[in-house]
């Protein structure tokens, strides 16, 4: 790694709240987060190098090996578990000859397992090069791998990075609010409602960190203050902390269970947001 490289990395990010913005961009370049790395961006972001190394370990988008070309990850949820999830990572493993978190001797494919892609009822689910591989058997497994090292997934929508997303749920009845019929940048949106001058309808938000797209059932103007509610319980999503960009009031929601926790704006034309990971907000 070229230090003067990251160094321009970092400072086209906007310090602290751009941190897992920065870290993308140098995984995409280096296809890993280097220990020096780590320390650049600490330093120069003024966050403890405890936080950055905690964001990078957190999740597993992020990897502090050096990654292949391609990236395959299999989810090990409980509804993709039941479903014969294991089975289909016993194939992966048999057919690429390596352990989950390893690469191919190639550094064409990087082979991980996650705990959870957002898309439970289709399990199990295994992501290739950022597109969505539904109820994939064991014979499958092969099909997948051949798309995957020629590219041709790139033809029907998928992307090649190994993008930060996460899954959000409702802090209030725990219930998954992803919606895998309606992605966003490759990934399943996060679906919620929201009270708007024109009624009550949806809302669909990104799972990509970093990604500020809002789509509303109603439209409104890029000023409007939205009250967002979880679509299962209807509750508030209201948090304690206001927008640092506009003071807006910020909704909150669970991420992967409970983890973390993200912070959106409500304010419909604002792109605020927070990440706060074990008491540290990013």
């Amino acid at each position: 790694m070229e230090t003067e490289d990251i160094l321009n990395i970092i400072r086209k990010g906007k310090g602290k709240a751009e941190i897992i913005s920065i870290l993308e961009d140098i995984q995409e370049k280096y296809t890993y987060l280097s220990e020096e790395a780590l320390r650049l961006v600490a330093a120069e972001t003024g966050c403890s190098l405890t936080d950055v190394y905690g964001v990078a370990t957190f999740y597993k988008a992020f990897s502090l090996k050096p990654r292949g070309k391609h990236c395959v990850s299999a989810c090990r949820g409980t509804a993709c578990h039941v479903r014969g999830a294991e089975t289909v990572v016993a194939e992966f493993k048999r057919q690429l000859d390596l352990e989950p978190g390893e690469t191919t001797p190639d550094n064409e494919i990087s082979f991980e397992t996650v705990n959870c892609l957002g898309a439970c009822a289709l399990g199990p689910i295994v992501v290739s090069d950022g597109h969505y591989h539904a109820n994939v058997t064991k014979r499958g497994v092969k099909d997948i791998i051949e798309a995957t090292r020629n590219g041709t997934l790139e033809s029907i929508g998928g992307s090649k990075d190994c993008g930060f997303s996460f899954e959000a749920s409702c802090p209030q009845c725990g219930r998954n609010l992803m919606d895998i019929a309606y992605p966003i940048d490759g990934h399943p949106s996060i679906r919620i409602n929201v009270v708007t001058a024109a009624g009550t309808g949806w809302m669909r938000l990104p799972s990509r960190y970093g990604s500020s797209v809002k789509v509303l059932e109603h439209a409104v103007s890029e000023d409007a203050l939205l009250t967002p509610l979880c679509p299962h319980c209807g509750s508030n999503l209201q948090g304690d902390f206001d927008c640092l960009e506009c003071n807006a009031p910020m909704g909150d929601m669970n991420v992967d269970g409970g983890a973390g926790i993200i912070s959106i704006c409500s304010r419909k034309g604002c792109t605020g947001h927070m990440l706060t990971l074990n008491g540290a907000t990013i």
